[in-house]
């Protein structure tokens, strides 16, 4: 904006919220990329489970090579691992230390935030996903390339990512940092155990398989393993439980979701 005497005049104001969007989850990103907790939650852990048990061969898949019934799992260990627990532990601390009610006071609106922090979880996701599945290959994984593979995969990472999302921001929402801290750790390691990720469900029983399969790291697990390692179609009841889980958490975040 230029006065009479041909000179700029500042224009305060907001930045464009697509913009502000952008910028927050880029910062959202580097931030998470530089914290040493989070890169051994999101690429060293899953990194190590697969390279470990698909070269040592100690997971007992019924048929075919560990590595075909391991890749999918971690895959979908991948996802928990940064939209669950890595994103429930590093909010749970920006609530305590009041990084969330400053930002909440900016002009970025709150569901501007909450999308910004979604997308440096999909961009970690990404990340995570090609550097598995370039690792996954050198260990000899040779996935089914049917003609919807490719689709069901992404709606499954897609609703994977929306249900673990939904219950991080929860549980940061709702429990003190310390807690959130101790209980996403915790469920991180039940679920690996129990959910489908290396050790399948059949193992634990018609009752406890029926149980632990509507578990949101079972249904990704499960359905990733359907369509990559089985050459299944698209897994509508995967998809559906994950849909469920991911509608139930969301709107449970953003109703109990406290600033403060």
């Amino acid at each position: 904006m230029t006065t009479a005497t041909g000179t700029y005049a500042p224009k305060p104001g907001a930045a464009p919220l697509p913009r502000m969007i952008a910028a927050q989850a880029a910062l959202e990103t580097r931030m998470l990329l530089r914290n040493g907790e989070q890169l051994l939650l999101t690429v060293v852990i899953p990194t190590l489970l697969l390279v470990l048990f698909s070269s040592v061969d100690i997971v007992d898949t019924g048929k075919g090579r560990a590595v075909d019934f391991l890749a999918p799992g971690i895959l979908a260990l991948a996802v928990m691992s940064t939209a669950f627990t890595g994103q429930a532990i590093a909010t749970g601390f920006e609530r305590r230390y009041g990084v969330l009610k400053r930002l909440a006071s900016s002009p970025l609106p709150r569901w501007g935030l909450m999308t910004a922090k979604t997308a440096s979880v999909l961009v970690t996701e990404v990340l995570q996903v090609i550097l598995l599945t370039v690792i996954a290959f050198a260990l000899g994984w040779s996935p089914h390339r049917a003609g919807t593979s490719v689709l069901a995969v992404l709606l499954l990472l897609t609703l994977g990512t929306a249900a673990f999302s939904g219950l991080g921001l929860l549980m940061a929402g709702t429990l003190k940092a310390e807690a959130t801290l101790a209980a996403a750790n915790l469920v991180f390691l039940l679920l690996l155990v129990g959910g489908g990720v290396i050790v399948p469900l059949d193992k634990f029983g018609s009752a406890g398989q029926h149980i632990l399969g509507l578990l949101p790291i079972s249904a990704l697990s499960d359905g990733l393993r359907d369509v990559l390692q089985h050459g299944a179609g698209m897994p509508w009841g995967d998809l559906g439980i994950l849909a469920v889980w991911g509608v139930v958490g969301l709107a449970a975040a953003g109703r109990f979701f406290r600033w403060e």
